[in-house]
């Protein structure tokens, strides 16, 4: 019940990470009946490429074998042995290399049903003993399963369709050979690898389909045992990003920082540039010691505002300039100094910032604005 309630559960589409895991651990979409339709089609090349001319030379080394059979001398001991072992390796040399293209064919047929399924990979957790491999549970779990019944189906499919072809090739193979006129004994192997063949053939039509609906059966499958949890998804986003929660925590106290920086520093500044609400840029120049003006404080929108709220307060004049204000915001860090391709402009604002002190009306300069509230 629990595992079907956490089956349930399971709505959210599977992260990258998760699908990686997986493929790490072996647990990739894998279909049987590719390799078994690659093979029934490898030996329907072997029927019909290599036993051609492969079956006369395997007829000829199993038949020197056989008329040989009675004239190997067998002596007593290990001279005995010896000549036994190589009576043994020269009949099996000449049978494995008339073999030899035949289950290269097949081997290579099993192979290549694997590779075209697209994901292969080498795990050894697929390998390692598990528990709940031999648990009767387990088992009765995976006895009732939807995969256990699309087997079974797929299965008794296979057992009728190929029974049936197999006995309609086997009609039609011995109605040819009640019909055919003057059929004699030597045409038998060739006439039985032509209905082989034909047999091979017509199942490989029919595991064709039959692969290729095992291969989207088995991604559906697997793609939804990966599906994850909403709690899943959390841990997981925990794990590679971190701890929302301490994020959060983090960034609430460099907000409380930069704050409590601007709360210092703005009220020192002589001049505050804005573009008018978006951006803030506080600049500082003392005569004498500073060679250009300073940026103190900057920030935008919320942390704009709050700079020209703490500089109304402490009657630090707001100057609205704002291609000014914004090319000094992305140009300038905290603590640096105004670029020298500004240093006129700024000047001319911070004349006016000092005549401003100093009571001496002028106006300000060209594109400036002198604010008298924060808003």
């Amino acid at each position: 019940m629990a595992e079907d309630q956490d089956k349930s559960q399971k709505t959210q589409e599977p992260t990258e990470k998760k699908l990686r895991d997986a493929r790490k651990q072996g647990d990739v979409p894998s279909s049987r009946e590719t390799g078994n339709m690659m093979v029934v089609l490898s030996l329907f090349g072997v029927s019909a490429l290599i036993l051609p001319w492969q079956g006369p030379r395997l007829a000829g080394a199993l038949s020197a074998l056989i008329d040989g059979a009675g004239q190997v001398v067998v002596g007593e001991g290990r001279s005995g042995l010896a000549a036994l072992g190589l009576v043994l390796r020269e009949a099996l040399l000449s049978l494995g290399l008339v073999l030899a293209p035949l289950f290269l064919l097949i081997m290579a047929g099993g192979v290549f049903g694997v590779l075209i399924q697209g994901e292969t990979v080498a795990a050894l957790d697929r390998v390692k003993p598990k528990l709940s491999k031999v648990s009767p549970v387990q088992g009765l779990k995976r006895l009732f399963s939807a995969n256990t019944l699309v087997e079974f189906v797929k299965s008794l499919i296979k057992v009728l369709v190929v029974g049936g072809l197999a006995i309609w090739v086997t009609l039609w193979a011995v109605e040819g050979i009640w019909e055919a006129p003057g059929f004699v004994p030597e045409s038998l192997p060739a006439y039985l690898l032509l209905a082989a063949r034909r047999l091979l053939l017509a199942a490989t039509v029919f595991l064709v389909p039959v692969a290729v609906l095992d291969i989207l059966w088995h991604r559906f499958e697997w793609r939804r045992r990966q599906m994850m949890t909403v709690q899943e998804v959390r841990d997981e986003l925990k794990d590679s990003e971190g701890d929302p929660q301490i994020k959060g925590r983090r960034a609430m106290l460099r907000r409380r920082r930069a704050q409590q920086r601007i709360a210092a520093a703005v009220p020192t500044a002589s001049v505050i540039l804005t573009n008018p609400t978006h951006y803030a840029v506080a600049l500082k120049y003392q005569q004498g010691s500073d060679a250009a003006p300073v940026c103190v404080a900057k920030g935008a929108d919320l942390m704009a505002r709050r700079i020209r709220e703490i500089a109304f307060e402490h009657d630090v004049p707001i100057i609205e300039n704002k291609p000014l204000a914004r090319m000094l915001y992305d140009q300038v860090e905290v603590d640096q100094m105004v670029p020298v391709e500004h240093w006129q402009v700024v000047a001319e604002i911070i004349g006016f910032v000092f005549d401003l002190k100093r009571n001496r009306t002028r106006p300000p300069p060209a594109g400036s604005v002198l604010r008298r509230s924060p808003e």
